[in-house]
């Protein structure tokens, strides 16, 4: 049982915040002047293989796959690690501070995009891919990619949080997030065990937003805690993940901006398409 009593004027201590204490704070704002990179391409994003990040190089591999030029991207890291999210052409672009965030310079005014769920539908309606058009269809699938948004709180914040991150493991806080997440990942369950995909029969933006977080979870990615939370129980979010698993642009996707793992699934940054076969940790270090 905690001794701990909320005081009645909640002041900031520095050193709280165990992993993530360097990079926590309660202002918002630039701490450094760093202007971002700008490519040759019409879209620039600015992110990490995090799943928020993976979410949208999925989505811009998927259209590349499908024959959208004007899809072709720039991706430059932003390691949140060491603080790059503070910088002054990050913050003008997304003042919150959180990647990812895309650019689109297609145009003549470039356009700023943040929130993962807010690029996902800007590209799919810039390119008229990935969304339904039918009202009843494309209401399911704006259901689904915010019902992502709004519970991935819980499991990242909350539960990955708790059981990974913390200082200390605190039982009522696992307990409660943990709850919480299997809940959702039987909301997935029961869905996907009368619909191939999230929305419906076709692939959309609702599966791109929701595989990098509970398709990780159920393959016993995500926190290492497979076990701890039975995914294999959940048999019908396990068969969606492997079905998309197999598709290349979910792999190419999956590996841009990412920054752990085997060397050979990290492409710390994307120019090209040929980048996937030439600039993967692996190659650059067999280069050296």
């Amino acid at each position: 049982m905690s001794d701990y009593l909320p005081p009645k004027v909640w002041t900031w201590n520095k050193s709280n915040g165990g992993q993530f204490a360097n990079i926590n704070r309660p202002i918002a704002g630039p701490t450094h002047d760093k202007d971002l990179p700008v490519g040759r391409h019409p879209l620039q994003l600015y992110s990490l293989g995090t799943p928020n990040g993976v979410k949208v190089t999925i989505m811009l591999e998927e259209l590349l796959a499908l024959g959208h030029s004007g899809a072709e991207y720039d991706a430059w890291l932003i390691n949140i690690g060491n603080g790059d999210q503070f910088g002054s052409g990050f913050v003008a672009v997304n003042p919150n501070s959180k990647i990812p965030a895309l650019v689109d310079r297609s145009g003549s005014t470039p356009i700023r995009i943040f929130e993962s769920g807010a690029i996902l539908l800007y590209l799919a309606e810039k390119f008229g891919a990935f969304v339904p058009t039918e009202a009843g269809a494309r209401a399911e699938c704006l259901s689904w990619m915010f019902w992502q948004m709004g519970s991935a709180p819980y499991l990242g914040g909350g539960f990955g949080h708790f059981y990974a991150y913390a200082p200390e493991k605190i039982e009522y806080a696992i307990d409660r997030f943990a709850m919480e997440v299997k809940r959702q990942l039987d909301v997935l369950e029961r869905r996907l065990a009368e619909s191939e995909y999230i929305a419906g029969s076709i692939y959309t933006i609702a599966d791109m937003a929701i595989f990098p977080w509970y398709g990780a979870l159920a393959k016993g990615v995500l926190y290492g805690a497979g076990e701890f939370l039975s995914v294999q129980d959940y048999k019908n979010v396990r068969r969606w993940a492997d079905a998309l698993r197999e598709r290349s642009a979910v792999r190419r996707g999956s590996m841009v901006n990412r920054v752990y793992g085997e060397p050979s699934s990290q492409l710390h940054e994307r120019h090209d398409a040929s980048d996937f076969d030439t600039k993967t940790q692996d190659k650059l270090a067999a280069g050296r």
